[in-house]
């Protein structure tokens, strides 16, 4: 992943680090999107967990890779253990196969999810305390208009932190 460039705009706030100083490219879907290519973007990117967006780029949901493993895992299993102790070592590592073609959007929970966003501008403070509070290890950034201007991962606010003088 990279520094997102077009987030330079943003002004230093008073010596105090941004958001959009730390945010980095991350590939995201949509709700049309298959689950496999989204477990797929997610796997190969080492990501945290997935930002979904809409047709405008706008981020519609943030999912920690916890969620993202609840899309795989169909909804019998996670409803009854006893279930999943019934199959066979043999067929036990192909359940995410009886996905087929099933979207994003139809494996979403059914509750609508508020984005964990956080505006270009905001400090670390405010990052560290959305991740904590949703537990979350990724937090989308997003420009005045509401789209994606990048994303950032619990890895990357901690190393900044650190390398900031957290102290120690």
């Amino acid at each position: 992943m990279t520094v997102f460039g077009p987030l330079r705009r943003y002004a230093h706030r008073d010596g105090v680090m941004q958001a959009h100083e730390i945010a980095v490219t991350a590939p995201t879907v949509t709700t049309e999107d298959s689950v496999a290519k989204a477990v797929r973007i997610m796997a190969v990117n080492r990501l945290p967990g997935l930002i979904i967006v809409d047709d405008r780029s706008r981020p519609t949901i943030v999912l920690p890779g916890t969620q993202v493993l609840r899309l795989l895992v169909p909804a019998s299993y996670q409803e009854d253990p006893l279930l999943t102790r019934a199959i066979d070592e043999a067929h036990a590592d192909e359940f995410w196969m009886e996905l087929g073609d099933l979207t994003v959007g139809e494996c979403l929970p059914r509750q609508p999810l508020k984005p964990m966003t956080v505006p270009a501008d905001a400090t670390l403070l405010e990052v560290s305390a959305l991740m904590a509070r949703t537990r979350s290890p990724l937090v989308a950034v997003v420009d005045g208009a509401g789209a994606l201007a990048g994303a950032i991962t619990l890895e990357r606010l901690l190393t900044s932190l650190a390398v900031s003088g957290l102290g120690g």
